[in-house]
């Protein structure tokens, strides 16, 4: 990676390109990542708490249900409406919805932009409903192939609790919507408050609907759907968003986000195959697999969400308005600039969860009907989940530079090819001892091989990640880490057997001692090897105050 060189630099300039070159350095505003970097500061908050609020949901969750059938057959059952969702809206949206947006109102042309907000609502409302009424119809017929390791009655029970949650993905689907429109106007407050709601209407329906059993989940899971949507509301009277009941098919930029949208929706649609395909294989292991390895990517999204998907979600309004107005080496510097944050953050977090995966399922999930075998089988899976995290972090932003060069082809590609080898390793792993750590093994290599396609194919086309200055930041971050990794480990080994871990206070106050210990290392090691871009984002931040 390409690392800015000392050259000529202004108040507000950065240098990019080497300065050793003969050519003039081209110097791009650093207010522009100060700009990201604030915005990644409101989306990365916003995830923190969506996060925080998903690890107690989680803690009430497992307290309750622990990894029962009854929980295993809500997670089966939400994995249809999910993949509808995902694949017909989610990740889709943005990545085809944003570019087209920002294009109008980079252009000042804002009655287009509300005409095609309003277009692609009332679409998503005619065909995702009609999907996910079809899909309602069939779910008996469906939950057969989803859950083949279980009985009649247990299908049949997924069936109905997925008919229940068919509604959501339409809901979700509008939600999206105003999320891209929030983003794409850069506003991003509202739209990260939006899965609080979701997470403390689950909370709320495990603790107060838990007599119902599963389905009060269920219907816990449809409310939070309505309160994403509703918190997000008031921002779109904010920035004079109008609504009008049009198709907008006339409409140019309909068009190029239809034609954005094929392939992505065949890219998610691949990566949704692949997590239905892990849930049928995982329903074939042993009982509880569903559930812990459900609990363990869980856990996994915290830094994933925080990080890998909260900086990306911040640039990527950046990244699109500086590929539509051609600002190419502004794009470039934007770019470099998250990834190297991004693997700079979670390559140490992953090691983290290797060495303490253990103790931070026991001191989260531990209690009620969640015991200590479910803790050993979690903390296993997360094991062999994280060996992925700064993977699934890289792809994250990869995958937007291309979003914002208007090519949703090349991803959907390269996570076609990811999925075929996920699919592939998932039957041969989980044949071996590792059992359904197999699942999350194949996962994270999957993960791997799609981040090196992707990051070779993006270097090949615009040559904006050279190896011979990336690959001294990577062993300098990843020694860093290691070497966090070995002090974090010795000194949970010597903490431990002096305070009692019987009660979650003291298994709280070694994580901590551990935690913040074993931060310093690394920070510090990676500062003395020469990895500066925490300091750097340190720096954008006090000059933008």
């Amino acid at each position: 990676m390409e690392r800015a060189e000392p050259g000529p630099q202004g108040a507000d300039g950065i240098a990019v390109g080497p300065a050793s070159s003969g050519s003039r350095v081209r110097v791009v505003p650093s207010g522009r990542l100060r700009a990201v970097l604030g915005a990644a500061l409101i989306v990365m908050g916003g995830f923190v708490a969506s996060k925080l609020l998903g690890l107690i949901r989680n803690i009430v969750i497992s307290h309750q249900y622990g990894a029962t059938r009854e929980y295993e057959e809500f997670l089966a059952a939400i994995s249809v409406p999910d993949t509808v969702f995902q694949v017909l809206a989610g990740g889709t949206v943005s990545a085809a919805f944003i570019p087209v947006f920002t294009g109008y109102l980079a252009d000042r042309r804002d009655g287009n932009a509300w005409r095609l907000m309003s277009g692609l609502i009332n679409l998503a409302l005619l065909g995702i409903g009609t999907v996910a009424l079809v899909l309602a119809i069939a779910a008996p017929g469906l939950t057969g192939i989803l859950v083949p390791g279980w009985s009649p009655p247990e299908q049949q029970e997924v069936a109905r609790l997925a008919r229940i949650m068919m509604i959501s993905p339409v809901i979700f689907a509008i939600s999206a919507l105003v999320t891209s429109v929030l983003n794409g106007a850069k506003r991003f407050a509202l739209a990260t408050a939006a899965p609080l709601a979701y997470n403390l209407s689950l909370i709320a329906g495990a603790v107060f609907l838990r007599p119902w059993g599963a389905e009060g989940l269920a219907y816990a899971a449809v409310i939070g759907a309505l309160l994403h949507l509703a918190v997000q509301l008031p921002g779109l009277a904010r920035i004079g968003a109008r609504y009008t009941p049009t198709l907008a098919l006339d409409l140019r930029g309909t068009r190029e986000v239809a034609r954005l949208m094929i392939p992505r929706v065949l890219s998610l649609g691949v990566s949704q195959l692949n997590l239905l395909v892990n849930v049928a294989l995982a329903s074939l292991s042993i009982p509880g697999s569903v559930a812990y390895l459900s609990y363990a990517w869980l856990i996994l999204m915290v830094p994933l969400g925080v990080v890998g998907m909260g900086m990306s979600t911040a640039a990527f309004p950046t990244l699109a308005e500086q590929g539509a107005q051609k600002r190419t080496d502004e794009q470039r510097q934007t770019f470099l600039f998250a990834l190297r944050l991004i693997l700079y953050l979670t390559i140490p977090a992953a090691v983290g969860l290797i060495v303490l995966g253990y103790p931070i399922v026991g001191l989260l999930l531990q209690r009620g009907a969640f015991d200590l075998e479910a803790t050993r089988a979690t903390s296993f899976a997360l094991a062999w989940y994280a060996v992925g995290l700064p993977a699934h972090a890289t792809i994250e932003i990869v995958n937007r530079v291309f979003y914002a060069q208007h090519d949703t082809a090349t991803p959907l590609r390269v996570a076609a090819l990811g999925a075929i080898i996920n699919v592939v390793l998932s039957v041969i792993l989980m044949g071996t001892a590792l059992s359904f750590g197999g699942l999350a093994l194949a996962n994270s290599l999957a993960a791997l091989t799609e981040a090196a396609l992707l990051t070779a194919v993006l270097r090949r086309r615009l040559d904006w990640i050279s190896p011979r200055e990336f690959i001294p930041f990577a062993w300098r971050v990843a020694l860093a880490a290691a070497a966090m990794g070995g002090v974090a480990l010795l000194l949970h080994t010597v903490v431990s057997v002096r305070v009692d871990l019987v009660h979650w206070t003291g298994q709280a106050t070694v994580l901590a001692i551990v935690a913040l210990s074993a931060g310093f290392v690394y920070a510090g090691l990676s500062l003395a090897l020469g990895v500066d871009d925490a300091r750097r984002a340190a720096s954008l931040l006090r000059r933008r105050r």
